[in-house]
């Protein structure tokens, strides 16, 4: 115990334990196996593609909390962000990290366990209570992410005799998700009614249950489903309707409950997903919401939920009191709207197209690939935080800056950056 305690202690002999490491893992590298070679030569060649194909994504750090502007390692200054989920801008919200810090001191740092195990505390129930109310539902499931959410709806559900129909373009994690089911898949052209239309009354004497699977906004283009036609079909074919509301959820619609408020529907959504990780506090988790039925057959028979570490506490602690406060003031939806007009109409104004419907997601169409990494680039010298996307994110020819508007973002902040806009636009000819 004494020689050991010596070494942790001494930091000549950590550094000398940690260069031998070092050399004995050189050696290893030095001396792989023929099957070690050749898996490296595989991945090297994969890695080399990306790289060739233009696709390769170089990851920004920031050294600050997330936030209207940020410090971004390499800047000597502070940017405005312009490029994140953090719709409602409550990421840093005092109350929501004194919730995670009395979480952490009450609740521990985390419960080393599935749910059905020892995994469950009384705040996971409270925020599942919550979540439910919230979405005027009968029950809730929380998982790690929404990708999980979606990863363990559909096998749970679907089996071959029923049919499940998916927008073309929704959310990679519902694609993976529909991998799993062995239901009968047709895939929709992308918000085209008459084409679900077709599919629906194709599968409609062929299987037992239909599922419409749509999500509630489409992240790369800003667009909102059109759930009232979506529903008008369903209750026509005896359907069911999902959607995945990671974009809508806390901020879309008049108090924030997605998108059938914003659409001016009620209760006519079978199935919610959605996520903790966006304008809901921005840490981590995501949920399923419906009927109390489906929500004990997932807590049955959801394999990420039964298979993966229930969300620690200072993540419960800080979802819920994000919901606290969307309860109780609806002063953050209401500037993000605010912020996202003002955007809008300035940029529309100044020349530039923006895709999509009223929504915080602004696509700032530009169409070529390269135009929008230099443009993307140039931003970011004047201070704006922007990404520039292209294919394969988006089709070939379709190349756009997304820009995101956030509750935190002044008046000032916005006007700056569509003065920045303008100014790369006029030099590059783009207005």
């Amino acid at each position: 115990m004494a020689l050991f305690t010596s070494r942790v202690a001494n930091p000549l002999s950590r550094a000398l334990a940690a260069r031998s490491f070092n050399c004995s893992a050189t050696s290893q590298a030095q001396a792989q196996s023929p099957v070690q070679s050749q898996f490296n030569e595989i991945l090297g060649k994969q890695l080399e593609d990306i790289r060739a194909a233009g696709t390769w994504k170089t990851e920004r750090v920031i050294t600050s909390p997330q936030a209207n502007s940020v410090s971004v390692s390499g800047q000597s200054q502070p940017v405005l962000n312009f490029c994140a989920n953090n719709y409602l801008g409550l990421s840093s919200h005092p109350e929501v990290i004194e919730a995670a810090k009395t979480a952490i001191d009450e609740r521990g740092a985390g419960l080393s366990s599935v749910r059905f195990i020892c995994g469950t505390q009384d705040i996971h129930l409270d925020l599942e209570e919550k979540i439910s109310r919230f979405h005027s539902r009968e029950a809730a499931i929380l998982y790690a992410s929404c990708f999980d959410a979606n990863a363990g709806l559909f096998e749970a559900i679907l089996t071959p005799e029923d049919a499940v129909l998916s927008d073309e373009l929704n959310h990679a994690s519902i694609i993976d998700g529909l991998r799993l089911c062995k239901a009968q898949k047709q895939r929709y052209t992308h918000l085209d009614m008459q084409d679900l239309e077709n599919k629906l009354a194709a599968v409609r004497s062929t299987s037992r249950m239909r599922l419409i699977v749509t999500d509630g906004v489409f992240s790369m283009d800003g667009d909102v489903a059109p759930l009232v036609k979506i529903v008008e079909l369903a209750k026509k074919y005896d359907a069911l309707v999902f959607i995945d509301e990671c974009h809508a959820t806390g901020f879309l619609g008049a108090t924030g409950r997605g998108t059938e408020q914003y659409l001016g529907i009620r209760d006519e959504v079978d199935i919610i997903n959605s996520t903790l990780g966006k304008a809901l506090g921005g840490a981590a988790g995501g949920y399923t919401t419906g009927p109390a039925n489906l929500i004990s057959l997932l807590r049955q028979k959801a394999r990420p939920y039964l298979f993966s570490n229930s969300l620690p506490p200072a993540v419960v602690a800080s979802a819920s009191k994000v919901f606290d406060i969307l309860m109780r003031d609806t002063s953050l939806t209401e500037q993000v709207a605010r912020n996202t007009q003002l955007f809008r109409q300035r940029m529309t104004d100044a020349g530039f197209k923006i895709m999509g419907d009223n929504h915080p997601i602004c696509p700032v169409w530009l169409g070529d690939a390269r135009l929008a990494s230099e443009f993307s680039d140039e931003m970011l010298q004047r201070g704006i935080y922007v990404i520039g996307f292209s294919f394969p994110v988006v089709p070939k020819g379709k190349a756009r800056i997304r820009v995101q508007l956030s509750a935190v973002h002044t008046t000032e902040d916005v006007n700056r950056c569509v003065d920045a806009f303008i100014e790369i636009g006029k030099q590059k000819n783009v207005i």
